[in-house]
């Protein structure tokens, strides 16, 4: 993996600390070119991994990428889902049968249709579980995607159910049909790490919020540092600088000092910032991107 990520966030008015700056950036970002604009920055500084949801604008992303394949030669995905808004509203714009025939990979909806519908009737939820992920990656169809995530939505609600199985038929699906690493977003490391473990998934690739105030660092800071100390996963720490809490130096310095972290995933808008925070982390760790 690459040691600095670029996140989505600040492109669909998601901000923890400012419900006033969340709008703001919803209402720049409205329209695709906004978008690439930023993207487009973070590559030329050498950012190549997007780390994005399956939001609906994604699909116009990865429409700009394919059509120009010289240009973003090295630039690679990292998917997060699901992103549950959509269906929701795909159900309320198109209806049921619209909706799914809308997001069913490409191979043909019979064959999706028989498998969720064949699913259903069994209640076989690895069925269901992999027809609904392949619908999610149906955007991302013939570009690089080595590493695709299950969004901390579904992670920690499957955690609290204890239903630990859904993570091996994540990660089985993942690893054969798009010959990707399988990855998992949480907001209880610990509790994630342990079940994984039970589950014999070597190794994982885990993004959870990992800052020096504890910011939103479910199941403590302590647990959390051992962890990094003596869990074998490979950590991907986001919400590194606290929404601003934190000074970006003081915040870049502390998370890179930390043990086992491979790479930091940050959202950005402007050039400034994005070539501010790429400098911290070259800085810290010489290996990242020049």
């Amino acid at each position: 993996m690459d040691r600095l990520l670029f996140g989505d966030n600040q492109f669909f008015g998601v901000n923890h600390m400012s419900e006033e700056k969340a709008r703001a950036q919803a209402m720049r970002f409205q329209d695709t070119k906004a978008i690439m604009d930023v993207l487009d920055i973070a590559y030329d500084e050498g950012i190549k991994t997007f780390m994005c949801t399956t939001h609906e604008r994604i699909a116009e992303v990865c429409d700009i990428v394919r059509e120009k394949p010289e240009r973003y030669a090295d630039f690679q995905f990292y998917p997060c889902m699901p992103y549950a808004h959509k269906y929701a509203n795909a159900m309320t714009d198109y209806g049921m049968m619209g909706a799914i025939k809308r997001f069913m990979p490409d191979e043909g909806f019979l064959d999706a249709a028989l498998r969720g519908g064949m699913s259903l009737a069994r209640k076989d939820i690895e069925g269901i579980t992999t027809l609904l992920i392949d619908a999610e990656m149906k955007m991302f169809q013939g570009l690089k995607t080595p590493v695709i995530f299950l969004q901390n939505v579904v992670v920690d609600l499957l955690l609290g159910l204890g239903f630990k199985e859904a993570f091996a038929i994540f990660a089985d699906h993942v690893k054969k049909r798009y010959n990707a690493e399988p990855g998992f977003i949480t907001m209880n490391l610990p509790k994630l790490l342990d079940v994984l473990d039970e589950l014999g998934i070597e190794n994982p690739i885990v993004c959870s919020n990992i800052n020096k105030i504890g910011f939103r660092v479910s199941g403590g800071v302590e647990a959390y540092e051992d962890a990094l100390r003596n869990r074998k996963f490979r950590a991907i720490a986001m919400s590194v600088f606290a929404s601003g809490a934190i000074p970006p130096k003081e915040a870049i310095d502390w998370v890179c000092e930390q043990p086992n972290i491979e790479s930091i995933v940050f959202g950005a808008s402007s050039r400034g910032n994005i070539r501010s925070t790429r400098q911290l982390v070259q800085d810290n760790w010489k290996d990242a991107a020049a």
